[in-house]
């Protein structure tokens, strides 16, 4: 398998945690969470595969870890700055298009899917913990650009978790297509949909 991650001179500065970090974080948005090794990261890194074992004890381990630190970027990137209820949620789907690289990328709780039972609990859970952590936060915004809906929350947690599957399912398509045109006009139909 050709490595479309660059050599450890290309890579950004940062401790040799953050960087494996980095590189296994591309891996699974680009070739899924079993489409690449240890060793894959090693390259990429420029560190030996036993180097690995010293941040990571598992594959596992550095699934947890990059899907852990993608739930913990998700909630700096909302505590970020203050936005409007419509702003945060086009902000939210201009996150999936140009930061998860709509047409190239998929998310990276998203790319652990296809081999959901291949991996093991604890990265289960920590998949589930992303994916509520943004349904949460949905649930709260399109509760903001609806107030009178808000006494129906579990309509409101619905239609917050279909927004995420939307945006999850446009990431996968315009990925199959290369085409990030697939994944605008998903969003204009789901926006269309929204209140507000």
């Amino acid at each position: 398998m050709s490595s479309a991650i660059a050599p450890s001179t290309a890579l950004a500065a940062g401790s040799t945690r953050e960087q494996i970090l980095g590189v296994a974080r591309r891996l699974i948005e680009t070739r899924s969470y079993l489409g690449f090794s240890f060793q894959d990261v090693a390259d990429a890194v420029g560190v030996r595969k036993a180097s690995l074992y010293h941040h990571f004890p598992t594959k596992e381990a550095l699934g947890i870890a990059v899907i852990r630190q993608a739930t913990q970027l998700f909630k700096d990137w909302d505590a970020a700055r203050v936005r409007t209820p419509k702003d945060a949620l086009e902000s939210y789907f201009r996150m999936y298009r140009d930061t998860l690289k709509a047409g190239s990328g998929m998310c990276p709780a998203g790319a652990l899917t296809p081999g959901w039972d291949c991996i093991d609990e604890e990265l289960r859970q920590a998949v589930q913990e992303l994916r509520n952590t943004q349904v949460l936060w949905l649930t709260g915004v399109l509760g903001a650009l609806a107030p009178a809906r808000q006494k129906k929350g579990a309509s409101l947690a619905s239609q917050a978790a279909y927004v995420f599957s939307v945006c999850q399912g446009a990431l996968l398509a315009s990925r199959m297509t290369g085409r990030v045109e697939d994944f605008d006009e998903a969003i204009a139909q789901l926006r269309s949909s929204l209140p507000g």
